[in-house]
């Protein structure tokens, strides 16, 4: 059977990475070393052939593997954020010299992983692709130069990932039983009202928590905030924005059954409503930078299930764009988080005082970052809450969106918080001074971009964003 490797590129350019680094791993301790010097630059291969890929469309592997614009969409943004991440994490201080291989491996395997999630529309392809990104970051997580806090924080990821992939199993058995299929082709044409088809409903209920546990929803956050604590600052962005993405275009690729009233979609939307309240709520009492991060993706997550529970092309596109946004706005934060805290502690917010003086590009990055978490134009956060809050009006759940609007109006406390820190108090004469390299500036100054033109210039995402919505079953 002959195969066309193209539309493929982006998955097997990320092998070939993994596939380098696997050498390297298992080479000489000299070898080892030298990961820094070839990979950042590697990393941009991905992208390259992601948005190489965009237009290949295809069905294979009996039908699993989906090959169309919303699969490659999320594929250029997975690519994107681990070149982020992997320029973040090479100047990382708390990353032992004999792991850095290894480190990287594991986080090369993970994205591998997410972009087959991606593509992937069948429950058990799903399952797989989810598996394989996650056990990546259970190994990770925990190095950080033999910190307590990071065993700490990977051995709650691991058990409650343990826990979350036994109910998504135990509810996959359920949907099979229930509808005798586990293609979403045939899924999306079944009935999904409890009335109708009360096992498989149950079924994909424990299912969806599988995908709410990367998505860090209410009350499936738990272990959230205390990840992103006890894990370091550049493991910690990339934990904080990609596995979103693979749990969202997941949830949009499951969108087709979540029709407006269905018991579901109902669950859905209270979810999403407790899950920005609870999330806006405790990060206005917390100290530690990374875990405002930690309850604000929190937050953030009840704000994507609006585009989900809308039933439209639009509902979906607007999904799709605020994971994008999200993604380009936590990986701006994250980065100033990082070349902050040189010796790779947490950051407190005291330790942002006086920011624009010692280091003028970061504080503007952190604030450009903040401000679009907010969702203050002229922000990408700003543009994808527009489209989000419109394509959820008058769609059943109204409620919804003035609670958004309520939280949005919470959340600028917090934010702007940080903010304030940096551009208002003067920081302490024996408070470290942050990375003002070039690599360092030149990083804030292409992210903060980033954010910018999504929140100037959207048009031109969100219109393929709405063909991506406008595909899918």
């Amino acid at each position: 059977m002959n195969v066309n490797p193209y539309p493929f590129m982006p998955e097997l350019s990320m092998f070939l990475i993994i596939a380098l680094l696997f050498v390297q791993a298992v080479g000489s301790e000299r070898m080892r070393h030298k990961v820094g010097v070839w990979l950042p630059i590697a990393s941009l291969l991905p992208i390259a052939v992601s948005l190489f890929s965009l237009g290949q469309e295809g069905l294979f592997f009996h039908g699993a593997y989906q090959i169309d614009p919303l699969s490659q969409f999320f594929k250029v943004a997975i690519a994107i954020g681990f070149s982020v991440t992997v320029f973040n994490a090479t100047r990382q201080p708390t990353l032992l010299n004999d792991k850095r291989s290894d480190y990287f491996l594991f986080l090369a395997i993970s994205g591998w992983g997410l972009m087959m999630l991606a593509s992937s529309v069948e429950l058990i392809t799903m399952y797989l692709a989810l598996e394989l990104s996650s056990y990546a970051l259970y190994a990770i997580i925990a190095l950080r130069a033999k910190d307590k806090g990071a065993a700490e924080a990977a051995i709650k990821y691991i058990m409650f990932g343990a826990v979350s992939t036994a109910v998504a199993l135990y509810g996959f058995s359920y949907i099979l039983a229930g509808m005798h299929t586990t293609y979403l082709a045939e899924l999306v044409q079944k009935t999904w009202s409890f009335e109708a088809a009360p096992m498989a409903v149950t079924g994909m209920a424990l299912f969806l928590l599988g995908m709410f546990y990367k998505l860090a929803l209410f009350p499936f956050h738990f272990w959230c905030p205390d990840v992103y604590e006890g894990a370091s600052n550049e493991t910690a962005a990339f934990v904080a924005t990609l596995p979103k993405l693979g749990a969202v275009v997941i949830l949009i690729r499951l969108a087709a059954m979540f029709k407006p009233g269905y018991d579901i979609t109902t669950v859905i939307a209270v979810l999403g409503a407790l899950s920005m309240t609870f999330g806006n709520l405790a990060a206005l009492v917390q100290r530690d930078v990374k875990r405002i991060l930690g309850y604000s993706s929190v937050a953030h997550a009840g704000y994507i299930m609006i585009g989900l529970i809308s039933g439209t092309a639009e509902g979906l596109a607007a999904a799709s764009f605020y994971a994008l946004a999200y993604v380009a706005m936590n990986l701006t934060c994250f980065w100033v988080v990082s070349r902050v805290s040189v010796d790779g502690r947490n950051l407190q917010l005291d330790d942002l005082n006086g920011l624009h003086k010692r280091a003028p590009a970061l504080a503007f990055a952190l604030a450009v970052g903040a401000f679009a978490l907010v969702g203050l134009p002229p922000m990408a956060g700003f543009m994808g809450k527009l489209f989000l809050f419109s394509s959820g009006w008058n769609h059943g759940y109204n409620w919804l969106i003035i609670i958004a609007g309520i939280n949005t109006a919470i959340s600028i406390y917090y934010y702007l918080g940080m903010v304030r820190h940096a551009y208002t108090k003067d920081a302490a004469e024996d408070t470290p001074l942050p990375d003002t390299s070039a690599f360092s500036y030149a990083g804030a100054a292409l992210l903060s971009l980033l954010v910018l033109g999504l929140g100037m210039m959207p048009a031109g995402v969100f219109d393929f964003a709405l063909k991506v919505g406008s595909v899918v079953p």
